[in-house]
Protein backbone atom coordinates (compact mmCIF):
# COMPACT_ATOMS: atom_id res chain seq x y z
CA UNK A 1 0.00 0.00 0.00
CA UNK A 2 2.83 2.32 0.86
CA UNK A 3 4.40 1.64 -2.54
CA UNK A 4 1.15 2.51 -4.32
CA UNK A 5 0.86 5.77 -2.38
CA UNK A 6 4.43 6.76 -3.29
CA UNK A 7 3.76 6.03 -6.98
CA UNK A 8 0.63 8.22 -6.94
CA UNK A 9 2.59 11.06 -5.34
CA UNK A 10 5.23 10.94 -8.11
CA UNK A 11 2.60 10.91 -10.88
CA UNK A 12 0.81 13.90 -9.32
CA UNK A 13 4.05 15.93 -9.24
CA UNK A 14 4.80 15.18 -12.89
CA UNK A 15 1.28 16.10 -13.96
CA UNK A 16 1.56 19.40 -12.12
CA UNK A 17 4.80 20.28 -13.91
CA UNK A 18 3.22 19.57 -17.28
CA UNK A 19 0.24 21.74 -16.42
CA UNK A 20 2.48 24.63 -15.39
CA UNK A 21 4.20 24.49 -18.74
CA UNK A 22 1.32 23.81 -21.09
CA UNK A 23 -1.60 25.51 -19.43
CA UNK A 24 0.03 28.61 -18.02
CA UNK A 25 -1.41 30.52 -15.13
CA UNK A 26 -4.79 29.73 -13.63
CA UNK A 27 -7.58 31.08 -15.73
CA UNK A 28 -6.02 29.92 -19.02
CA UNK A 29 -3.66 32.92 -19.56
CA UNK A 30 -0.79 31.92 -21.77
CA UNK A 31 2.64 32.37 -20.24
CA UNK A 32 4.55 35.44 -21.28
CA UNK A 33 7.47 34.67 -23.54
CA UNK A 34 10.73 36.21 -22.39
CA UNK A 35 12.41 38.18 -25.22
CA UNK A 36 16.15 37.68 -25.57
CA UNK A 37 18.33 40.50 -24.31
CA UNK A 38 19.15 43.05 -27.05
CA UNK A 39 16.15 42.20 -29.28
CA UNK A 40 14.69 44.77 -31.68
CA UNK A 41 11.85 45.52 -29.28
CA UNK A 42 14.28 46.85 -26.70
CA UNK A 43 16.35 48.99 -29.11
CA UNK A 44 15.78 52.77 -29.24
CA UNK A 45 14.07 54.18 -32.29
CA UNK A 46 16.54 55.02 -35.08
CA UNK A 47 17.29 58.74 -35.60
CA UNK A 48 15.40 60.47 -38.42
CA UNK A 49 17.04 60.11 -41.79
CA UNK A 50 19.01 63.16 -42.96
CA UNK A 51 17.63 65.12 -45.91
CA UNK A 52 18.28 63.55 -49.28
CA UNK A 53 21.29 65.17 -50.96
CA UNK A 54 19.01 66.08 -53.87
CA UNK A 55 17.00 68.27 -51.48
CA UNK A 56 19.88 70.03 -49.76
CA UNK A 57 19.96 72.84 -52.30
CA UNK A 58 16.63 74.14 -50.96
CA UNK A 59 18.18 74.65 -47.54
CA UNK A 60 20.54 77.17 -49.15
CA UNK A 61 18.00 79.05 -51.23
CA UNK A 62 18.47 77.31 -54.58
CA UNK A 63 15.58 76.02 -56.65
CA UNK A 64 17.61 73.20 -58.22
CA UNK A 65 20.79 71.29 -57.38
CA UNK A 66 24.05 72.48 -58.87
CA UNK A 67 25.07 70.53 -61.94
CA UNK A 68 28.23 68.47 -61.39
CA UNK A 69 31.45 69.78 -62.85
CA UNK A 70 33.15 67.62 -65.51
CA UNK A 71 34.98 64.63 -64.05
CA UNK A 72 37.87 65.30 -66.44
CA UNK A 73 38.47 69.04 -66.72
CA UNK A 74 39.39 70.50 -70.09
CA UNK A 75 42.70 72.04 -69.08
CA UNK A 76 43.87 75.05 -71.09
CA UNK A 77 47.25 75.44 -72.70
CA UNK A 78 48.57 78.84 -71.66
CA UNK A 79 50.90 80.63 -73.99
CA UNK A 80 54.35 80.99 -72.50
CA UNK A 81 55.11 84.56 -71.42
CA UNK A 82 58.13 86.37 -72.78
CA UNK A 83 59.96 85.13 -69.69
CA UNK A 84 58.90 81.50 -69.38
CA UNK A 85 60.08 81.45 -65.75
CA UNK A 86 57.35 83.90 -64.71
CA UNK A 87 53.86 82.67 -63.74
CA UNK A 88 50.93 83.62 -65.99
CA UNK A 89 48.37 86.21 -64.85
CA UNK A 90 44.79 85.00 -65.35
CA UNK A 91 41.33 86.42 -64.73
CA UNK A 92 39.59 83.92 -67.02
CA UNK A 93 40.41 80.32 -67.89
CA UNK A 94 40.06 79.42 -71.58
CA UNK A 95 38.04 76.20 -71.35
CA UNK A 96 35.16 74.55 -73.17
CA UNK A 97 33.69 73.32 -69.88
CA UNK A 98 30.60 75.17 -68.67
CA UNK A 99 32.14 76.11 -65.34
CA UNK A 100 33.01 79.25 -63.41
CA UNK A 101 35.25 79.53 -60.37
CA UNK A 102 34.38 80.98 -56.94
CA UNK A 103 37.14 82.75 -55.03
CA UNK A 104 37.11 84.53 -51.66
CA UNK A 105 39.72 86.93 -50.31
CA UNK A 106 41.28 87.97 -46.99
CA UNK A 107 39.54 85.71 -44.45
CA UNK A 108 37.80 88.29 -42.26
CA UNK A 109 34.29 86.81 -42.47
CA UNK A 110 34.21 83.49 -40.62
CA UNK A 111 30.63 82.26 -40.53
CA UNK A 112 30.44 78.61 -39.37
CA UNK A 113 27.27 78.15 -41.43
CA UNK A 114 29.30 78.87 -44.55
CA UNK A 115 31.24 75.69 -43.77
CA UNK A 116 27.94 73.79 -43.78
CA UNK A 117 27.03 75.38 -47.10
CA UNK A 118 30.32 74.37 -48.72
CA UNK A 119 29.98 70.82 -47.40
CA UNK A 120 26.34 70.22 -48.29
CA UNK A 121 26.50 71.81 -51.74
CA UNK A 122 29.99 70.40 -52.35
CA UNK A 123 31.18 73.83 -53.43
CA UNK A 124 34.77 73.81 -54.72
CA UNK A 125 35.72 77.27 -53.42
CA UNK A 126 39.21 78.81 -53.31
CA UNK A 127 40.10 80.93 -50.27
CA UNK A 128 42.95 83.48 -50.70
CA UNK A 129 44.12 84.21 -47.17
CA UNK A 130 45.94 87.18 -45.63
CA UNK A 131 47.68 86.39 -42.36
CA UNK A 132 47.08 89.76 -40.69
CA UNK A 133 43.36 89.52 -41.50
CA UNK A 134 42.83 85.89 -40.54
CA UNK A 135 44.64 86.45 -37.22
CA UNK A 136 43.52 83.78 -34.75
CA UNK A 137 40.91 82.39 -37.15
CA UNK A 138 42.96 79.75 -38.94
CA UNK A 139 40.97 76.95 -37.28
CA UNK A 140 37.91 78.10 -39.25
CA UNK A 141 39.81 77.63 -42.51
CA UNK A 142 41.10 74.25 -41.39
CA UNK A 143 37.45 73.19 -41.11
CA UNK A 144 36.68 74.71 -44.52
CA UNK A 145 39.60 72.82 -46.00
CA UNK A 146 38.30 69.58 -44.44
CA UNK A 147 35.02 69.96 -46.38
CA UNK A 148 36.67 70.65 -49.74
CA UNK A 149 37.79 74.29 -49.88
CA UNK A 150 41.32 75.04 -51.03
CA UNK A 151 43.59 77.60 -49.38
CA UNK A 152 45.78 79.98 -51.39
CA UNK A 153 48.09 82.97 -50.84
CA UNK A 154 46.99 86.62 -50.47
CA UNK A 155 50.14 88.00 -48.71
CA UNK A 156 51.02 88.49 -45.07
CA UNK A 157 49.72 92.02 -44.56
CA UNK A 158 47.56 92.90 -47.57
CA UNK A 159 50.00 95.52 -48.83
CA UNK A 160 49.64 96.93 -52.34
CA UNK A 161 52.65 95.32 -54.02
CA UNK A 162 53.10 97.30 -57.22
CA UNK A 163 56.12 99.58 -56.92
CA UNK A 164 57.54 97.90 -53.81
CA UNK A 165 61.14 96.64 -53.98
CA UNK A 166 61.77 93.00 -54.74
CA UNK A 167 62.77 92.15 -51.17
CA UNK A 168 59.55 93.60 -49.76
CA UNK A 169 57.32 91.80 -52.27
CA UNK A 170 59.13 88.52 -51.73
CA UNK A 171 58.73 88.88 -47.94
CA UNK A 172 54.97 89.41 -48.32
CA UNK A 173 54.47 86.42 -50.62
CA UNK A 174 57.01 83.96 -49.25
CA UNK A 175 56.09 84.92 -45.69
CA UNK A 176 52.49 83.82 -46.25
CA UNK A 177 53.71 80.66 -47.97
CA UNK A 178 55.63 79.86 -44.79
CA UNK A 179 52.61 80.65 -42.59
CA UNK A 180 50.33 78.34 -44.55
CA UNK A 181 53.01 75.65 -44.58
CA UNK A 182 53.32 75.79 -40.79
CA UNK A 183 49.53 75.86 -40.27
CA UNK A 184 48.38 73.33 -42.84
CA UNK A 185 51.45 71.61 -44.24
CA UNK A 186 50.92 73.09 -47.71
CA UNK A 187 52.61 75.65 -49.94
CA UNK A 188 50.00 77.16 -52.27
CA UNK A 189 50.53 77.29 -56.03
CA UNK A 190 48.15 80.21 -56.62
CA UNK A 191 48.54 83.82 -55.52
CA UNK A 192 46.25 86.84 -55.65
CA UNK A 193 47.90 90.24 -55.16
CA UNK A 194 45.92 92.60 -52.90
CA UNK A 195 43.67 94.99 -54.84
CA UNK A 196 44.66 93.16 -58.02
CA UNK A 197 47.74 95.35 -58.48
CA UNK A 198 51.12 93.92 -59.47
CA UNK A 199 54.18 94.52 -61.62
CA UNK A 200 56.99 92.44 -63.10
CA UNK A 201 58.71 92.45 -59.73
CA UNK A 202 55.59 90.79 -58.27
CA UNK A 203 55.84 88.02 -60.85
CA UNK A 204 59.52 87.48 -60.13
CA UNK A 205 58.93 87.36 -56.37
CA UNK A 206 55.96 85.03 -56.74
CA UNK A 207 57.97 82.64 -58.92
CA UNK A 208 60.75 82.62 -56.32
CA UNK A 209 58.15 81.65 -53.67
CA UNK A 210 56.83 78.70 -55.69
CA UNK A 211 53.73 80.33 -57.19
CA UNK A 212 52.64 78.95 -60.57
CA UNK A 213 49.81 81.40 -61.43
CA UNK A 214 48.71 84.91 -60.47
CA UNK A 215 44.92 84.83 -60.09
CA UNK A 216 42.85 87.98 -60.71
CA UNK A 217 39.14 88.06 -61.62
CA UNK A 218 36.92 89.08 -64.50
CA UNK A 219 33.76 89.17 -62.39
CA UNK A 220 33.08 90.23 -58.81
CA UNK A 221 30.02 89.59 -56.65
CA UNK A 222 29.08 92.62 -54.57
CA UNK A 223 26.25 93.06 -52.06
CA UNK A 224 23.52 92.66 -54.66
CA UNK A 225 24.82 91.85 -58.13
CA UNK A 226 27.71 91.05 -60.41
CA UNK A 227 30.26 93.57 -61.73
CA UNK A 228 32.57 92.98 -64.68
CA UNK A 229 36.12 94.29 -65.09
CA UNK A 230 36.02 94.01 -68.91
CA UNK A 231 34.30 92.20 -71.73
CA UNK A 232 30.70 91.13 -72.01
CA UNK A 233 28.46 91.72 -69.01
CA UNK A 234 27.47 88.12 -68.80
CA UNK A 235 29.06 85.10 -67.20
CA UNK A 236 31.14 83.03 -69.57
CA UNK A 237 32.64 79.55 -69.15
CA UNK A 238 35.99 79.88 -67.41
CA UNK A 239 35.23 83.14 -65.58
CA UNK A 240 37.02 83.64 -62.27
CA UNK A 241 34.64 85.33 -59.81
CA UNK A 242 35.76 87.20 -56.70
CA UNK A 243 33.14 87.32 -53.96
CA UNK A 244 33.70 90.71 -52.35
CA UNK A 245 34.78 90.35 -48.72
CA UNK A 246 33.77 92.06 -45.51
CA UNK A 247 30.34 93.40 -46.42
CA UNK A 248 29.62 93.81 -42.70
CA UNK A 249 26.62 96.08 -43.29
CA UNK A 250 25.24 94.14 -46.24
CA UNK A 251 24.24 90.57 -46.98
CA UNK A 252 26.18 87.79 -45.31
CA UNK A 253 28.73 85.69 -47.13
CA UNK A 254 26.15 82.92 -47.45
CA UNK A 255 23.55 85.28 -48.88
CA UNK A 256 25.96 86.70 -51.44
CA UNK A 257 27.03 83.18 -52.40
CA UNK A 258 23.41 82.10 -52.85
CA UNK A 259 22.69 85.08 -55.13
CA UNK A 260 25.79 84.27 -57.14
CA UNK A 261 24.88 80.59 -57.49
CA UNK A 262 21.43 81.53 -58.75
CA UNK A 263 23.02 83.69 -61.46
CA UNK A 264 25.40 80.87 -62.35
CA UNK A 265 22.51 78.45 -62.76
CA UNK A 266 20.38 80.94 -64.72
CA UNK A 267 23.14 81.12 -67.32
CA UNK A 268 23.48 77.36 -67.69
CA UNK A 269 26.77 77.07 -65.80
CA UNK A 270 28.07 75.34 -62.69
CA UNK A 271 31.03 75.70 -60.32
CA UNK A 272 34.39 74.06 -61.02
CA UNK A 273 37.52 73.73 -58.93
CA UNK A 274 39.98 76.39 -60.01
CA UNK A 275 42.97 74.31 -59.02
CA UNK A 276 41.92 71.60 -61.49
CA UNK A 277 42.30 74.08 -64.36
CA UNK A 278 45.51 75.94 -63.43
Amino acid sequence: MAAVTALLTVLTALTGCARSVDMGEPGGKAPERVRPHGSDARRPSPPPAPPEREDLHRRWGLTAPLAPAPARPSRPLFRSPADADLPPVVDHVPTRDKVVFLTYDDGAERDPRFIDMVRELRLPVSMFLTDSVVGPGYAHFARLRSVGATLQNHTLDHAALRGLPYAGQRAEICGQQDKLKSRFGLRPRLFRPPYGTYDTTTLRAAAHCGITAIVLWRVSMGPTDLAYTHGTHRLRPGDIIAVDPDESLGPTLRERTTRLLRRVQEQGLTVGRLEDYL
